[in-house]
């Protein structure tokens, strides 16, 4: 099962140190989620990751610089909903019904079922999918390699994801939650909770 992460929303000074320390410790995937931001900020952030960490590295705005940077890919979503002019590469998106993973799942490399559990501080647009969804999509096979678990995930539930052959976790707040920019003089909480995550997905 992949482990994929998708930033806070915002910059803060520690991300990259961050992000490329979670690549150390066996980041699959990392989904750069930074809406209503400059192209500017998002280049600095890229320029301080290591290079041989860009084929791992997707992007959910400014999709030009997939191309510029040579990242992995681009992610479909509600502010960005079509890919650039003659794309080639890894492209993703989220769904949030059954029908959407049904159409989507061919066209391209892999999806976001989401919301799969409730998190109340996501505030979710979309109703949660039911465990009969679930039930139903696994049975007739919609659930496999290439669909990937998003919403309220976190340690307790991983298993739940292993048992209806979820591709992947991603992992959002549990993430995030665990570092105050403000006050923590480390981040060490951080990747001790990413390794929880990465032992139970092995």
């Amino acid at each position: 099962m992949k482990l994929i992460v998708v930033t806070s929303p915002t910059y803060f000074v520690e991300e990259d140190e961050i992000l490329t320390t979670l690549f150390e410790e066996g980041l699959d995937l990392l989904h750069i989620r930074k809406p209503n931001t400059q192209t500017v900020y998002l280049e600095r952030l890229l320029r301080l990751i290591p290079k041989k960490y860009y084929n791992r590295i997707v992007l959910h705005d400014h999709f030009h610089l997939q191309k510029d940077f040579g990242l992995k890919g681009i992610h479909i979503n509600d502010r960005n909903k079509q890919e650039p002019k003659n794309y080639i590469g890894n492209k993703s998106c989220s769904c949030h019904t059954l029908k959407e993973v049904e159409d989507n799942k061919s066209n391209y490399d892999y999806v976001f079922m989401c919301p799969i559990f409730n998190n109340i501080s996501d505030n979710p647009t979309y109703p949660v999918y039911t465990t009969k969804d679930i039930e139903v999509a696994k049975e007739s096979n919609l659930i496999d390699s290439k669909v990937m678990a998003l919403g309220g995930v976190d340690t307790n539930n991983i298993s739940i994801l292993k048992k209806y052959g979820f591709g992947g976790a991603v992992i959002l707040n549990d993430i995030w939650n665990r570092f105050n920019q403000y006050t923590d003089k480390d981040f060490m909480n951080v990747i001790k909770r990413f390794k929880e995550f990465k032992k139970l997905t092995e």
